[in-house]
């Protein structure tokens, strides 16, 4: 991850994951507030998204495992260099762990709406687990460096905290709002990742940042601040976006019925209450 595309490859994948986490989110509120039964809302079509998006993050993981041991100069699996009598490279190894865990996360997914024996809210205290272990690893990560770095990966720790324990109160007890907001600090990080590539690696041989310059510092924090704003932003657009497409023109092809309504919210009480 030492590099600018070495921070674009996760910031794209927590980018792309963070919208597709709003929109889901989204939907199955919006079918469920509007009360559209048809099979775009139903339950069925939703465990197929759910097994789609773990093995997604599944390729999403495995793709950056591959990315950080085999890329040039990597540690090619080699965790201790004896000849060298020391430990190869392992802030790679650190980012391998990080990605581990989140293809952790998509075998979860998997399983859970596979398997009727495994309760489906143990996804979401999975993905709080993989976002405390992201946070661990990061906070531990910028031992030695310049205070420009260290400062933009303490916001980066910030973010992910933050996921984590929005994650793990959403699987205590399941709100709306929470699955909203989720997704929005994903998106944040996603982001936030290409950023800290800028800053720290400027691609096209760019003038590199004065890592010492305190108003280098000033600049990055009023910048944290926009991207929040940014994912918010965009949080918002989508929320008005789907529920639009799902109120006025999915309305032809979703009709409300009453019955299959009651049964609808039984099973969604039930998948709540589980």
């Amino acid at each position: 991850m030492g590099s600018f595309r070495g921070h674009a490859l996760p910031g794209s994948f927590f980018c792309f994951m963070g919208l597709w986490w709003s929109t889901k989110y989204i939907l199955k509120y919006a079918c469920k507030k509007y009360k559209r039964t048809c099979y775009l809302g139903s339950k069925a079509l939703f465990h197929r998204i759910d097994i789609l998006e773990g093995i997604i993050i599944i390729a999403m993981a495995l793709s950056g495992m591959t990315w950080e041991q085999f890329v040039p100069g990597g540690p090619y699996l080699t965790l201790y260099d004896y000849k060298e009598g020391q430990w190869n490279q392992l802030l790679e190894w650190q980012h391998c762990t990080m990605y581990f865990f989140f293809g952790l996360l998509g075998v979860t997914i998997i399983l859970c709406y596979m398997s009727r024996s495994l309760p489906v809210s143990l996804a979401k205290l999975m993905m709080s687990n993989a976002f405390f272990v992201e946070a661990f690893i990061f906070y531990n990560h910028t031992h030695g460096r310049d205070m420009l770095d260290i400062y933009v990966h303490q916001l980066l720790v910030l973010i992910i905290a933050v996921t984590g324990l929005l994650t793990f109160i959403d699987f205590m007890k399941s709100n709306i709002i929470l699955e909203l907001l989720q997704p929005s600090f994903i998106l944040l990080q996603g982001t936030w990742f290409w950023q800290i590539g800028f800053v720290l690696y400027p691609p096209n041989g760019g003038p590199a940042w004065e890592p010492t310059d305190h108003d280098n510092i000033m600049f990055v924090t009023i910048c944290f601040c926009w991207h929040y704003a940014f994912s918010l932003i965009v949080s918002g657009l989508n929320y008005v976006f789907v529920t639009w497409l799902v109120k006025f023109k999915l309305k032809r092809f979703c009709p409300s019925e009453i019955g299959l309504l009651k049964n609808a919210e039984r099973e969604q009480e039930l998948e709540e209450e589980m």
